[in-house]
């Protein structure tokens, strides 16, 4: 799939999340890039053959004080092909997309990968 698709599956699933959440998302950007960084990789002890799908990378808001200021917006990227290598079809692919960035929007609200798990009735 080309990235312009993929970006518009990713702009698609965004617009899908209720209100009520995309409302209080402040300062983040989400992006798609093809696979994660050795770095990023590393930093979460996972093997260079393993696919990632998604990340998100910030403070979850939880964790925020008001002491912090304004800094560079936190980030949930959306890693494409290997979210491509795991789907048979274009269907298969934006189901994929709109769980993975549903996932990572729950990192950005604090809750750990089993409450996404149970929120998402064990789709994850």
């Amino acid at each position: 799939m080309n990235r312009k698709k993929f970006e518009e599956l990713v702009e698609n699933a965004f617009d899908a999340i209720p209100e009520e959440y995309r409302s209080k998302m402040e300062n983040i950007v989400i992006k798609v890039e093809d696979y994660p960084t050795a770095d990023d990789l590393e930093k979460l002890k996972i093997r260079r053959d393993s696919l990632l799908l998604g990340l998100y990378r910030g403070v979850p808001l939880p964790k925020r004080s008001v002491w912090q200021g304004a800094g560079l917006p936190d980030e949930i990227v959306i890693y494409q092909k290997d979210i491509e290598k795991i789907c048979r079809n274009e269907g298969e692919i934006e189901d994929k997309v709109n769980e993975v960035l549903i996932h990572e929007i729950g990192h950005y609200f604090g809750l750990s990968d089993s409450e996404i798990y149970e929120l998402m009735g064990g789709q994850s």
